[in-house]
């Protein structure tokens, strides 16, 4: 896929900021961002926008298989639409994140400032406008700020 575009990049790294000093502070895992692949039990070889594992799942995983595209699902994970993604597809990838065993998927629109909140057993929970996020319970404590996103 091409680089995606600024403002993209800009939303994807206040996304991944906030993540990333949620983790920082807590410890509870490790945070990744759209630069890390990950082969998910299907074998589909995929990079979330943001991705968060727990840190006994992270741990569990041999240290050389780390190294490369590790074979499990994130926990967690972010798809951030762009201009140029079709909903359709990124909803595919977000019930096929939840498939492979993540958690937790959010899949944020900054054009339509709606918010698709996917975990395993449940419907698909659309928020729209929201100006947070509750990462609870898998990133405990965790509340995404959207100003970040829907500028």
């Amino acid at each position: 896929m091409p680089p995606a575009g600024s403002e993209t990049g800009s939303r994807n790294l206040g996304i991944g900021g906030q993540v990333w000093v949620w983790n920082e502070r807590t410890r509870l895992g490790r945070a990744f961002d759209s630069s890390a692949g990950f082969i998910l039990p299907n074998g589909a070889i995929r990079s979330p926008d943001v991705a968060w594992i727990a840190q006994e799942r992270w741990e569990a995983t041999p240290p050389a298989l780390r190294r490369r595209f590790a074979p499990l699902c994130p926990d967690f994970v972010v798809e951030l639409r762009s201009p140029s993604d079709e909903l359709e597809s990124i909803q595919a990838k977000m019930r096929e994140y939840i498939l492979n065993g993540a958690r937790l998927g959010w899949l944020i629109d900054p054009e339509t400032r709606r918010v698709e909140i996917y975990r395993p057993d449940e419907g698909v929970i659309v928020l729209n406008n929201p100006a947070t996020i509750s990462g609870d319970p898998v990133l405990p404590g965790f509340v995404l700020n959207l100003s970040q996103v829907f500028f």
